[in-house]
């Protein structure tokens, strides 16, 4: 379930591992690459994520699967 702070809805790893439809170890990959800049944590020390966080990670997701149809056509 997102959290709403200061009318701001976040959102948890799982939640936008979830919504990008990827895994929790590719989600860290990409922060650590930087293809997402995640520097929002909650009071216990957990990631909280936007919803242009899931918007970022959902075009990334976006342009994996278009390499793999060039790939498939091209052979």
């Amino acid at each position: 379930m997102p959290v709403e702070i200061s009318g701001q809805r976040y959102y948890r790893t799982s939640e936008i591992c979830l919504k990008a439809s990827i895994s929790r170890a590719t989600l860290f990959r990409w922060i650590k690459s930087g293809i997402v800049k995640n520097q929002l944590r909650d009071r216990r020390g957990w990631r909280l994520f936007t919803e242009e966080d899931v918007q970022k990670l959902q075009a990334e997701v976006g342009k994996i699967e278009s390499e793999d149809d060039e790939l498939r056509n091209w052979k």
